[in-house]
C-alpha cells in the first residue's frame, strides 16, 4: 500500500512539473489582455490618429493610402486596359447637356453613368465626380411626393423637383456653373446590372476554383466588392481625363452617404482629385455598414477621419447631420482645423454642421458644396450660390441601355460574370507579382516596397514598433538539472504566459514557438531532449503561450475558429462578410505574430543579446517566419518548419490561419523571401520565389534547405552545439 502510495505521488509531482507546472496562472484564469475583449466593430469608436509635427505628415499620409490600397486589392494598382467608353444618347436642356456613357473598367465589365456638359461655353473645364451612394435606384431616385413636401416645408429643399430628383439636381447646377460632371452608378444600381449590389447568398461561390465575392479565396487575394467600387472610381477618373474638354488640374469628387465614403475614398487614394467633399459620412462614429464600403485592414489604427483627412492640405469638404456625424464639429472636425492649420493651408478646410436635418444631400449641403468648388476651382461666380429650377431626366432619357446599346445578358451578368472578372483580376495579380520578384540587386528595392510593404501592413507591427515588455516571474523550478522560470509578459496591455529554460543564457537566447505553445518544450513528462541538450550548451530557451494556445484557453490545445463579428445577426451572406472583422481586428495569426515580437524583444533585452528563432509546426513555422520579417536585424539565425502549410489551402474565413491578402502577396514563400537577410535554415526541398530573392539580396547570410524535419533538428543542434 505504501509502495502504492508513493507511487501515485511519484506520478502526480512529474504531472506537476510537466503540465500544471508550466502555468503562469490558475486553472481557468485567462491572461489579462486586452485582445479577449469584444471585437471592434463598424459601431466603435475612431479618434484621429494626431502627428507630432507636420513635417510627419507625410509619412502617415502615405501609411493611410497604403493600407486603403492594400485593403482593397489595389496595392500595386492592377493594370489599366482601355476603356472603351462608348458615349450616345445625348440629351439637350437650355444651358447643360447630358450624355449616356459607358466604359470597361475590367474588360467586359461595364461603368455606366450620365455625363452632364455646360452648353455655349468652352473648355477646359472643371470635371467632378459624382458617387450617388445608398439611395433608392440610385443615379434614377426620386423622392416621391411625400418626401419632397415634407423637405419643402422644413427648408431642406427650394424646388420641388430639385428636392425629388436631388443626385440629378447637384449635376445641373455644377454642369450650369461650367463643370464636366460624371453621376456613375455604384455596383447594382440603375445601369450596373451586371453584378448585384450585395448578395442574400453566396455559398455556392465559396469554392477553391472559379470562386466568386464573400469566398476564402477572394479574401485570400483581397477581392472584395469595396475593392470594385474603388476601382470604377479610379477608371472613372481615367474617363474624364480622356475628354478634350477636361482640365486635368481641377477634378473633384462629392457624394453623401456611401458615395460619401467613395469621395473620401478616392480623395485619399488619387492625387489626381484636387478637391473632395464627402458629405455625411466622415465621422469617429459608425463608419459604413454596407459591403462596399469596408474590406481587410481598411480600418485598423485609423477610421474615416484619418482617411478624410488624407487628402490633405488639398480641400476638403464635409458636411454632418442627425445620424452618425452628429458629433462632428467636436469629435474629428477640430483634428482636421488643427492638421490643415499646422499644414499651413486652415482656408482648405470647409465643414456645415446642419445638424437640423437627418442624414441628406439637400439643397442647404448643396450649395455649401457649390461655393466649395467655386472657390477653390476658381469658377468666379458670386456666392451664395442658389440652384433653379429644371427640367429632370426621365428614366428612359438616363438609362444607358437602348436597343442600339442593348444591356449586357448570358454570361456577361450574375455568377459567370462575377467568377469572370475575379479571374481576370487574380490573373492579372499573378503577372504583376512575377514580375515583381528581382532577378537582380536593382529590382530587390521595389519587391520590398511592394511585397514587403504589404506584408508590413498585414501584419501591423515591426519589432521597432513593440513598446518596452515586462516579466513578471511566477515560480522558479528545476527539472533535470536545469533552473526553469514560469511568468507572464505585459506589453500594452497584452499578456502572454511564457517559460524560460536555462542558466545562464551566456552563448544566447532562442525563442521557441511552437503549435502546442510552451507545452510543446515538453516531450512527456520531461523536457523535450533537444531543447534539454541546447540550454545545458549555454543557450536560454524561450517558448509562450500565443494568444489562443494553452492558458488563452479552456483545456490543453488552441482554438480552432477565430471570432467573427456579423452585420445584423448573420442572417444573409453580405451580413457575414468577412470584412466586417479584418477591417476592424487582426487576424489571429497576425496577434500571434506579435506576440512572437513581444517575445523577441523581451530577450533582446535580458541577458545575452543574440536572439534567434525556432518557429515548427503547421501554424508556428508560418508564424515565426512572419514575426521574422518584421525582426530587422534583430534576430541572428532563424529555423523554419511549416510542415507544408500555405494559406492557399484554407477553406474557411474563420480558420486560426486565415489571413486576408496572404495569397496575394505570395503565401509562405513570399513572407519567407522576408527572411533572407538573416540566417536562414528551412524544411523545403527548395522554394524558388526565396531563392531568387536570396540571389538578387547582397546582404544575404545564407539559406540553407533541409529535405526533412528531422534534419532540421538535427541542423539545430549541431549549429547550437558547435
Amino acid at each position: 500500500m505504501r509502495y502504492f502510495l508513493t507511487c501515485l505521488l511519484w506520478i502526480a509531482c512529474t504531472i506537476a512539473a510537466s503540465a500544471d507546472g508550466l502555468r503562469a496562472l490558475p486553472e481557468a484564469t485567462r491572461p489579462a489582455d486586452r485582445r479577449l475583449g469584444e471585437l471592434r466593430n463598424l459601431n466603435s469608436y475612431f479618434p484621429f490618429q494626431p502627428i507630432e509635427d507636420p513635417e510627419a505628415w507625410p509619412k502617415r499620409r502615405s501609411e493611410i493610402q497604403r493600407r486603403i490600397l492594400l485593403s482593397q486589392g489595389l496595392w500595386p494598382m492592377p493594370s489599366k486596359p482601355d476603356l472603351n467608353a462608348v458615349i450616345h444618347g445625348r440629351v439637350e436642356r437650355d444651358d447643360y447637356v447630358v450624355d449616356r456613357v459607358y466604359f470597361e473598367s475590367i474588360p467586359g465589365h461595364f461603368v455606366t453613368g450620365s455625363l452632364y456638359r455646360p452648353k455655349g461655353k468652352s473648355g477646359p473645364f472643371p470635371a467632378i465626380l459624382s458617387p450617388h451612394g445608398h439611395w433608392s435606384d440610385g443615379r434614377f431616385y426620386d423622392a416621391g411626393d411625400a418626401q419632397i413636401r415634407a423637405d419643402l416645408a422644413s427648408g431642406a429643399e427650394r424646388f420641388a423637383v430639385g428636392g425629388r430628383f436631388p443626385i440629378q439636381a447637384r449635376a445641373v447646377q455644377l454642369a450650369r456653373m461650367g463643370c464636366l460632371v460624371f453621376v456613375y452608378d455604384m455596383t447594382g444600381n440603375a445601369d450596373s446590372i451586371q453584378i448585384g449590389h450585395r448578395p442574400d447568398k453566396a455559398a455556392h461561390l465559396d469554392r477553391a476554383t472559379d470562386w466568386g465575392f464573400f469566398s476564402a479565396q477572394a479574401e485570400l487575394r483581397l477581392q472584395n466588392m469595396m475593392g470594385l467600387q474603388t476601382w470604377n472610381s479610379i477608371r472613372a477618373i481615367d474617363f474624364l481625363l480622356e475628354l478634350d474638354e477636361t482640365d486635368p488640374t481641377r477634378i473633384g469628387v462629392t457624394g453623401a452617404s456611401g458615395g460619401g465614403t467613395q469621395s473620401m475614398i478616392l480623395g485619399a487614394i488619387d492625387d489626381r482629385i484636387a478637391a473632395a467633399m464627402p458629405c455625411v459620412m466622415v465621422s469617429t462614429s459608425m463608419q459604413g455598414g454596407c459591403t462596399c464600403e469596408n474590406a481587410p485592414y481598411m480600418r485598423i489604427d485609423q477610421g474615416n477621419v484619418d482617411i478624410a483627412a488624407a487628402i490633405a492640405p488639398r480641400p476638403l469638404g464635409l458636411t454632418a447631420a442627425d445620424d452618425w456625424t452628429v458629433e462632428l464639429e467636436t469629435k474629428g472636425y477640430p483634428d482636421l482645423r488643427q492638421l490643415y492649420t499646422d499644414l499651413g493651408h486652415k482656408d482648405r478646410l470647409t465643414a456645415a454642421f446642419n445638424l437640423h436635418f437627418k442624414h441628406n444631400y439637400n439643397h442647404v449641403n448643396r450649395a455649401v458644396m457649390y461655393a466649395f468648388f467655386n472657390r477653390h476651382f476658381k469658377l468666379g461666380y458670386k456666392e451664395p450660390i442658389l440652384e433653379q429650377d429644371y427640367v429632370p431626366l426621365s428614366r428612359s432619357e438616363a438609362t444607358v441601355w437602348t436597343d442600339e446599346h442593348p444591356a449586357p445578358r448570358g454570361e456577361a451578368i450574375g455568377d459567370p460574370h462575377e467568377v469572370r472578372i475575379l479571374q481576370l483580376a487574380a490573373e492579372d495579380s499573378r503577372r504583376q507579382m512575377d514580375a515583381l520578384i528581382p532577378k537582380t540587386s536593382d529590382q530587390l528595392e521595389e519587391y520590398q516596397r511592394v511585397v514587403g510593404g504589404a506584408w508590413e501592413t498585414i501584419l501591423g507591427r515591426r519589432l521597432d514598433q513593440v513598446q518596452a515588455t515586462s516579466f513578471h516571474q511566477v515560480k522558479a523550478i528545476k527539472r533535470e538539472g536545469l533552473s526553469i522560470m514560469v511568468g507572464l509578459l505585459d506589453h500594452a496591455g497584452e499578456q502572454l504566459p511564457i517559460i524560460e529554460v536555462g542558466d545562464s543564457g551566456a552563448k544566447g537566447t532562442i525563442v521557441w514557438v511552437t503549435d502546442e505553445g510552451k507545452q510543446g518544450l515538453w516531450d512527456g513528462d520531461r523536457l523535450n531532449p533537444l531543447v534539454a541538450k541546447i540550454a545545458r550548451a549555454g543557450y536560454r530557451v524561450i517558448s509562450v503561450d500565443l494568444i489562443g494556445q494553452g492558458e488563452f484557453v479552456s483545456g490543453a490545445g488552441s482554438l480552432d475558429a477565430q471570432r467573427m463579428w456579423y452585420q445584423r445577426g448573420g442572417e444573409l451572406a453580405w451580413h457575414r462578410f468577412a470584412g466586417y472583422t479584418y477591417g476592424y481586428n487582426h487576424p489571429l495569426f497576425v496577434q500571434r505574430v506579435h506576440d512572437v515580437l513581444s517575445v523577441i524583444r523581451h530577450a533582446s533585452s535580458t541577458g545575452n543579446q543574440h536572439v534567434h528563432l525556432v518557429g515548427i509546426g503547421g501554424h508556428a513555422g508560418a508564424i515565426a517566419a512572419a514575426a521574422r520579417s518584421q525582426a530587422g536585424d534583430a534576430v541572428g539565425r532563424t529555423f523554419i518548419d511549416t510542415k507544408g502549410f500555405r494559406f492557399a489551402s484554407l477553406q474557411r474565413q474563420d480558420d486560426p490561419m486565415f489571413v486576408p491578402g496572404a495569397v496575394k502577396y505570395l503565401d509562405v514563400d513570399g513572407l519567407l523571401s522576408l527572411c533572407v537577410a538573416g540566417a536562414l535554415d528551412v524544411v523545403a526541398p527548395e522554394l524558388p520565389i526565396v531563392e531568387r530573392v536570396q540571389r538578387a539580396s547582397e546582404t544575404s547570410k545564407g539559406v540553407r534547405w533541409h529535405p526533412s524535419p528531422q534534419d532540421l533538428l538535427s541542423a539545430i543542434g549541431e549549429w547550437c552545439l558547435r
